[in-house]
């Protein structure tokens, strides 16, 4: 137990000579760095030391100085912010002059499409007119006939006329008696048996539908048979 302890004390001596040794050699080599920065900033007390008072002074000590004179003046460079900003601000410009271009074309678009619609508006019911004319002067007290077959012909030609400006206007009737039920087209109100019409096809139509080219107007009602 006692050699241990004195092997700590040694090793703790040890150790506060071998701190010294490092603070000393510290110490030195500041001292080093210190003497060696005087040299430095004094480079020319050395130089007169070490050079004749009579030695002629060296010319290539102007030389340096009259070359860099003489050296024209490097162009400044260009500032590539300010090119970027110039691009940014012309295609800003380009883009508010398009949006400009493509307002002025919507709204001109929208006119001339709101005047063909209201053109062919304007020929269907000029057509549409002269049927409403016809139902006057067939409802006028003078031209009232006597004989009802005759009001019934004069009725049946006014109908053919209206049917006729409606068909050429595209509108197309939709009866499908007997055709398959087609839910897309057709409005089912009820079911019913029947002997004839075989189950899911249409028994009767209650009100025919229409439509315009391929498009819906309105979908017929009808009444679907539920088979026997």
């Amino acid at each position: 137990m006692a050699e241990d302890l004195n092997e700590q004390e040694q090793t703790a001596e040890e150790k506060e000579k071998f701190e010294q040794d490092v603070l000393k050699a510290a110490e030195d080599a500041m001292k080093l760095d210190e003497s060696g920065s005087d040299s430095e900033c004094h480079p020319e007390e050395q130089g007169d030391e070490g050079s004749s008072p009579d030695a002629p002074a060296d010319a290539s000590a102007e030389q340096p100085a009259d070359a860099a004179s003489e050296q024209p003046a490097e162009p400044a460079a260009e500032d590539p912010t300010a090119a970027l900003k110039a691009a940014l601000a012309e295609a800003n410009d380009r883009n508010l002059r398009l949006m400009v271009e493509f307002d002025n074309y919507r709204r001109r678009t929208a006119k001339e499409q709101l005047e063909l619609i209201e053109t062919a508006n304007g020929k269907l019911l000029e057509k549409l007119s002269e049927v409403q004319d016809n139902f006057e002067r067939a409802f006028a007290s003078e031209n009232k006939a006597q004989d009802l077959e005759a009001f019934e012909k004069g009725m049946q030609m006014i109908y053919n006329q209206f049917a006729k400006i409606l068909t050429d206007a595209g509108l197309e009737q939709i009866d499908p008696t007997g055709a398959e039920f087609d839910p897309n087209m057709h409005e089912a109100l009820m079911q019913q048996p029947s002997e004839t019409v075989p189950e899911g096809h249409v028994v009767t139509v209650f009100q025919k539908g229409y439509k315009l080219k391929n498009k819906i107007l309105k979908t017929a009602k009808v009444i679907v048979s539920s088979g026997k």
